[in-house]
């Protein structure tokens, strides 16, 4: 999952983005309205941690901004306001969730979570395919109730498709929402890590749809 953090404390922003790159995501960081905008406007992010309090563009204006333009992706919203007038005109500007400042770190990721499982349509932090599950809390998966182990990549790309099970996943979206935008969107490194995956859940798993991309189905649920 890719997300996009709008903070103009560098050391808040660092922070943040640091826990979340911890937590198993990939992380881009703007720190002024004008830039936040522009990232959010033309990336295909998972969810944005946006503070309203930016210089140039203020958040508010950012969020009604890409609200207008059709941006859909879930925001959660840092401020240091506590006034419920704000925290109104927040939602009504779009945001999706509302944290106030100071905060705990472990309060952000849950949220982030949260937003991440209600955009895909699911109600838990536990993920199921078949005989395959996925805790995105403790980031641990098992498969018939054994543990498997896997790289930080690997674990990316099989919560993104769990995320989006039964749909078909293009490698084109693959790399946008894994990968920052410095990533060689030519290598192979998809392919590489789905044949990984497929050794180590086994095969029957992740499908290929030729032409099309990757989808993510239980045994005996591939049509």
């Amino acid at each position: 999952m890719r997300l996009l953090v709008v903070e103009d404390d560098p050391d808040l922003a660092r922070q943040i983005a640091t826990a979340l790159r911890g937590a198993g995501y990939v992380v881009d960081v703007a720190h002024d309205g004008e830039e936040g905008h522009y990232l959010g406007d033309s990336e295909p992010y998972d969810a944005v941690v946006l503070d309203l309090g930016l210089p140039g563009l203020d958040g508010m204006t950012v969020l009604a901004r890409w609200r207008k333009a059709g941006r859909t992706m879930p925001v959660l919203v840092l401020t240091a306001r506590d006034q419920w007038s704000e925290k109104v005109a927040g939602f009504d500007a779009g945001a999706d969730d509302y944290v106030a400042k100071p905060f705990y770190m472990e309060e952000v990721l849950a949220r982030v979570r949260a937003l991440l499982r209600r955009a895909a349509g699911h109600a838990s932090s536990d993920l199921e395919c078949g005989p395959l599950r996925v805790d995105t809390k403790a980031a641990r998966v098992t498969v018939r109730d054994n543990p498997v182990k896997l790289t930080a990549q690997e674990y990316r790309l099989l919560a993104y498709l769990m995320h989006h099970q039964g749909r078909v996943v293009s490698r084109t979206e693959l790399v946008e929402h894994l990968y920052d935008q410095d990533f060689d969107r030519d290598s192979n490194t998809i392919e590489v890590f789905v044949g990984r995956l497929r050794k180590k859940l086994g095969a029957a798993l992740i499908h290929t749809v030729r032409g099309l991309g990757y989808r993510l189905a239980a045994p005996g649920d591939e049509t």
